[in-house]
């Protein structure tokens, strides 16, 4: 730097080059200062992290399958930072109150938040004003992992496979049928991609309950759902559900001898509701690291890892940046997923 400054000194006078000179290298050690006392202060912040309680914040009602997760998670990080991590649901919105909450909060460390599929890369297709923004308002810290779906249909249907049910719907165009909670939710969005890749006509019908979609499938009044694996699990061991595939990028450790879509034909399908923990923006580096440690090896306890599974819950720690690749590519995915779905943004 002090070579290039000589350098430009030389096209000057040498008295405006002596006051150039004073003038650049003032400007140089300021900023080398700024810089030097900007990181001395996020190296003491995060030396003395965390001081006092941290507040995780669940963008879903308490009971649901996120507020199990975060607080399994809780639970384990308060014991590896030394420090309560107390759960506090921000539900409202299909999330995006309480992801909005951590987006404004001050980034000392002590708010984080649950980020899911539908708060952080459906959310952005789904919302005409979202009132943040999935990539520049958080911090990535890590995926915590996912819960896959389970793709079932009626014995009564006669298909054991997918590409049973493909050629059974190839040969009945919008007559089979598949249902979900709802336009815009992830299972329906599931749905619309299995058919975009498998290229077949199939009809959502969309219902209040996934109870209640069961019930029509097991009755045969409805041909499919992509469904959550806990609650189903004990309907497919009964024969009552037939099970075709299981919707992650590999098989679950909960139907171990069930193929996943993608093994069945459809390379690259993927269709899983995962949970990461963020911070927001400008969050001090050191702090990201101390907690992606933390859930690194959160994650690898064995009684962690059993809680989890009974949820249907893969874990899959990652680092921040492989994070922050996972939530841009997923917000591109989804939104191509749902214009051709027809949804528009409310």
């Amino acid at each position: 730097m002090l070579r290039r400054i000589v350098v430009a000194v030389q096209f000057h006078g040498a008295n405006e080059g002596r006051v150039m000179l004073v003038r650049m290298i003032f400007a140089v050690l300021l900023l080398a200062f700024a810089a030097g006392s900007v990181a001395a202060q996020s190296a003491d912040a995060a030396a003395g992290w965390p001081a006092r309680p941290i507040k995780l914040i669940v963008p879903f009602p308490a009971g649901s399958s996120t507020d199990v997760i975060g607080r399994i998670l809780a639970q384990s990080l308060a014991e590896r930072l030394g420090q309560p991590v107390v759960i506090e649901n921000r539900a409202g919105g299909s999330g995006m109150l309480g992801s909005e909450t951590v987006a404004h909060a001050r980034p000392d460390g002590y708010t984080l938040g649950i980020a899911t599929t539908s708060t952080h890369a459906l959310a952005p297709s789904l919302s005409a004003s979202l009132a943040y923004n999935p990539l520049h308002d958080f911090a990535p810290v890590s995926m915590i992992g996912g819960s896959p779906y389970v793709m079932v249909t009626s014995p009564q249907l006669g298909t054991a496979r997918v590409q049973e049910f493909v050629e059974l719907a190839k040969a009945k165009p919008g007559k089979l049928t598949f249902g979900s909670a709802g336009p815009g939710s992830l299972a329906h969005l599931a749905g619309v991609l299995f058919a975009n890749m498998a290229g077949i006509d199939i009809v959502h019908v969309p219902y209040k309950s996934s109870g209640q979609s069961a019930t029509d499938i097991m009755s045969g009044r409805l041909d499919m759902q992509f469904a959550t694996i806990p609650p189903t699990l004990p309907l497919i061991q009964n024969k009552q559900l037939r099970a075709l595939a299981t919707t992650g990028p590999k098989r679950t450790s909960a139907l171990p001898d069930l193929p996943t879509v993608a093994e069945s034909g459809y390379s690259g399908y993927e269709a899983v509701l995962w949970m990461a923990l963020v911070a927001p923006a400008s969050v001090p580096q050191p702090i990201v690291a101390k907690l992606n440690d933390a859930i690194r090896k959160s994650l690898e306890d064995a009684d962690v890892k059993r809680s989890l599974t009974i949820q249907g819950f893969e874990a899959e720690p990652d680092t921040p940046e492989a994070l922050r690749d996972r939530i841009a590519a997923d917000i591109g995915k989804w939104r191509t997923v749902v214009a051709k779905a027809g949804i528009q943004p409310e």
